[in-house]
């Protein structure tokens, strides 16, 4: 790298060659004022604040878009520099409201800032004053144009950071404004309510709007914590003042997103202080839920858990842990189960989402997880994404991949429902949903056909390749495309571009995991990687999408039902051992019952208890009458959860969790990250953190749990757990460490798999094509799929008054030749109705579903989409076919 030496201030600095001059004032902590300036957006030089004087330059430049050059002169605040800023300022403030009092952005405020630091009054340029109307109509953003100094930055973070650009400039000179095309409110554009905008305005143009009055900068108290929604693990601060939380805003330093954010995590965090909100414990008595105190429920649940064990045998009860809670918490209740109760029934919701990929990757890879990194995806060169939404389920990833495309990246979608991604894809495979490893397997065939295999990766790394051979010869192209749907020419095309280049991306979630073939659907998408040598590098791999926060760290902490934390084998004697020393307890050597099983088990009475942490079977599970009968078949159903939810009401105990604000912890994101959950608010009401109740629960049972805190239990989880070794809370800070991290010194691991593979060689696995279980037929005509939605996160955000009154109702998706043959209108509330139960749904009438498809998310409990949803699993991992069943539509009679 070559180096400038220049001289800025009478001072002799070294910059590397390519810096402006307002990066190299940084690098030596010279201030430069800048209104318009972001470092992660290009610099244009609007607001001219920065200009600096050069030696040898005729006017003042702007310094953010000046390069350094050799032997340059530079003077930053000279009385010629600091004069003209001041005049800039004074023609800024000139226009200005200056109700600085009662704005919102006082104390925080970069022109108020600069304003006081020059002298600045506003009395030199008087003038004309708008009056334009405040847009107020949407429940997140208060947009105030008449504070706008017009920096640009909120246009430039929509356009480069979100890849969405919603905003722009309008009009001319004084009129000129910042706003949705035909300066549309927020609410009437196609603003997605990321909140970007609101994070780089330097004035009170841009504020949340449920904030405004509720604090003031220096009354905050700022605790950056980790988001609890989905996967990606974003970082932000929750703002508290008098020990409450008021609102939310970005942390620039944030390793997984920077300052951009999505509508719920940016948005949805009142739903903290909803009234639904548990706040003491619950007891079943004459039928009803009664509040007690904690001695009474805890000493309740002890007794029956002891009579129940002693009566039955310890495996007639299970536990449900829970993706929502910290790896600790996670950590504390499979111990609990295994050393206190003594049975290793204990699963979670990865049995319903990802569970196909920890058994599928671990079988072709040896581990179960992202072979990759999130800040990877912004320099891809092709990205494939199968069976995954990003822009509205990872919506931060989805940004990157946009930034990826904005820089010429290739991308590839397969996907039945035209999402927004297929819209800006080099191609889209609109297969038949449910035939995902014949579209695979397909393009593989093309791949060998056409010698674009990397022979040298898989005669080095991989085996079984000739078995893998064989089977893919049976899926010629014109074969795959009748099974499909998808044009030959398009599964060549996409053959093409995935093969040829140096290196690929895939990313895929529950689109490929929740079928009755998710297992093999995951190995084949191993299988394509491995063919072209795509795994064990950068800006490559396999990225399973996971669904919630901390899913990854849930299963990675050993709540599943054959493996202990670390995924080290309940059945290996070796590792019972050392768990067994551990916990000083003999431990069941068999396999656990899975979650889909449990509730079979309960209607049979081989199960007659269940402990329940944080999770809704009755509203997540498939087939929710089924799972609905087995929860009332119990002996005794404890529930422990941040709010009443429907199978909380089920329940003949409730505990009353802390809300991830209100505890200290970790959690794990799909990038295999640990990171920090700090805790910002005492737990609300009589509410306790789950950790501390399992462990009274525990010490109740005559198994002390001596260390809880959750840094103690991180510490006993990394002595035991391989992959975790080298993880301590002090180590974590704000910037987390991927696994695996094997001790102390140990930076983490970006890139799995570049060496050798955890198994040793990848293991190439012939699958062949099989169908969904229920495909529609004449009685049940309409294929239904499920997923998510940009603006809620399952059922948990409709606690949050801000996303609820934003995207309050079911809109099931049907395609418009559907709708105009069955008479529908847009907006129609209709009955669905499946061979497991029916329910009733307003549509939606678009072409972004096919014709024969219904689409529903799962978001809202008044209308609750696993009543129809298919109880049939996945051979390996028990997920279910959430997204193929068949069911019928009929107008509801008036």
């Amino acid at each position: 790298m070559e180096w400038f030496s220049l001289k800025i201030d009478g001072r002799e600095v070294s910059v590397p060659k390519g810096k402006t001059v307002l990066e190299a004032c940084r690098m030596h902590d010279i201030p430069i004022p800048t209104l318009c300036h972001n470092p992660e957006l290009t610099s244009v030089g609007a607001c001219r604040l920065c200009i600096v004087q050069i030696e040898g330059m005729r006017n003042l430049p702007p310094s953010c878009v000046t390069q350094v050059a050799q032997g340059m002169v530079v003077e930053t605040r000279n009385s010629k520099v600091r004069a003209a800023r001041k005049t800039i300022l004074e023609l800024l403030v000139a226009n200005h409201p200056l109700n600085c009092m009662t704005c919102q952005k006082m104390g925080s405020c970069a022109l108020a800032e600069y304003a006081y630091e020059y002298g600045v009054t506003g009395k030199p340029y008087q003038g004309e004053h708008r009056n334009l109307p405040a847009d107020d109509e949407n429940p997140f953003i208060l947009r105030d144009p008449n504070k706008c100094i017009l920096c640009g930055k909120c246009i430039r973070v929509c356009d480069e950071i979100q890849g969405r650009s919603v905003l722009d400039f309008s009009f001319r000179g004084f009129d000129t404004q910042v706003g949705p095309a035909f300066n549309l409110p927020y609410h009437e554009s196609d603003c997605v309510f990321c909140g970007s905008c609101v994070s780089v305005c330097p004035v009170g143009a841009l504020t949340e709007k449920k904030m405004v009055g509720k604090g003031r900068s220096w009354e905050v108290k700022k605790v950056q914590t980790t988001c609890p929604f989905c996967g990606t693990g974003c970082n932000f601060d929750l703002n508290v003042k008098d020990e409450k939380v008021i609102s939310v805003t970005s942390n620039p330093k944030a390793p997984v997103n920077g300052k951009a954010l999505c509508v719920k995590g940016r948005f949805g965090m009142d739903m903290i202080y909803n009234p639904n909100r548990l706040t003491t414990p619950l007891i079943r008595k004459d039928g009803v839920l009664v509040p007690a105190e904690w001695d009474e429920a805890l000493d309740l649940v002890a007794t029956k858990f002891r009579e129940i064990k002693d009566t039955y045998g310890a495996n007639a009860l299970a536990a449900l842990s829970s993706a929502h809670c910290t790896n600790e918490e996670n950590y504390l209740m499979q111990k609990f189960m295994r050393a206190v109760i003594g049975t290793n029934n204990i699963d979670h919701c990865a049995r319903v989402c990802h569970a196909p990929t920890v058994a599928g990757l671990a079988v072709s890879f040896g581990s179960g997880a992202s072979t990759n990194s999130f800040d990877e995806i912004p320099d891809a060169k092709v990205m494939f994404v199968i069976g995954a939404n990003p822009t509205e389920a990872h919506p931060i990833v989805g940004t990157k991949m946009k930034q990826a495309l904005a820089k010429g990246a290739k991308l590839i979608v397969a996907d039945p429902r035209q999402i927004e991604l297929a819209e800006c894809s080099d191609l889209w495979l609109r297969l038949r949903p449910g035939t995902d490893v014949a579209l695979i397997n397909g393009i593989m065939n093309i791949i060998l056909a056409n010698g674009w295999e990397d022979r040298k990766f898989i005669e080095e790394r991989t085996e079984e390749f000739e078995h893998f051979r064989e089977n893919v010869q049976q899926y010629p192209p014109e074969i795959v495309s009748q099974i499909t749907g998808v044009p030959v020419n398009q599964l060549v095309e996409a053959a093409r571009i995935y093969a040829t280049a140096e290196r690929a991306m895939i990313f895929y979630t529950l689109g490929i995991t929740e079928h009755t073939t998710g297992t093999d659907n995951v190995m084949s998408l191993a299988n394509l990687a491995m063919l072209t040598g795509n795994v064990g590098k950068e800006n490559s791999g396999v990225n399973p999408l996971r669904g919630q926060n901390n899913v990854q760290g849930s299963c990675d902490m050993g709540a599943l039902p054959g493996d202990y934390p670390g995924y080290q084998k309940v059945v290996n004697p070796e590792v019972r051992m050392k768990f067994e020393e551990a916990w000083g307890v003999p431990l069941d050597p068999n396999i656990g019952i899975m979650l889909p099983d449990m509730f079979a088990a309960a209607i049979s009475k081989n199960l007659r208890a269940m402990y329940v942490m944080g999770e809704d079977p009755v509203i997540t599970d498939a087939d929710a009458n089924h799972v609905r009968k087995g929860l009332e078949s119990l002996d005794f159903l404890v529930v422990q959860d941040i709010f009443m939810s429907e199978t909380a009401k089920l329940a003949d105990v409730v505990f009353p969790g802390a809300s991830f604000a209100e505890k200290t912890g970790t959690f794990t994101n799909a990038e295999r990250r640990v990171q920090m959950v700090n805790q910002a608010i005492k737990p609300i009401g009589n509410a306790k953190t789950d950790g501390e109740i399992i462990a009274e629960l525990a010490n109740r049972m005559g198994y002390p749990f001596s260390c809880f805190s959750p840094e103690q239990v991180m510490q006993e989880a990394a002595n035991l757990t391989p992959l975790y070794a080298g993880i301590t809370h002090s180590r974590l800070g704000t910037q987390g460490l991927q696994w695996p991290v094997p001790n102390t010194e140990h930076p983490g691991s970006k890139v799995l798999h570049q060496e050798t593979f955890s198994r040793g060689k990848g293991l190439f696995k012939a699958i062949a094509f099989q169908e969904a279980n229920e495909l529609p037929d004449e009685e049940y005509p309409f294929l239904l799929n499920t997923g998510r939605k940009l603006s809620h996160y399952n059922v948990f955000t409709q606690n949050s008054e801000a996303l609820e009154s934003y995207s309050p109702e079911e809109l099931a998706e049907i395609n418009p030749l559907d709708a105009k043959r069955l008479g529908f209108q847009e907006g129609e509330r209709v009955k669905v109705t499946s061979r497991r139960g029916g329910l009733e749904t307003k549509i939606r009438i678009t072409e972004r579903v096919p014709s024969g498809m219904l689409f529903m998310t799962f978001h809202y409990t008044e209308t609750p989409t696993n009543v129809l949803t298919n109880g049939a699993s996945d051979k390996v991992s028990k997920t279910y076919e959430y997204k193929a069943c068949g069911v019928q539509i009929t107008k509801i009679a008036n």
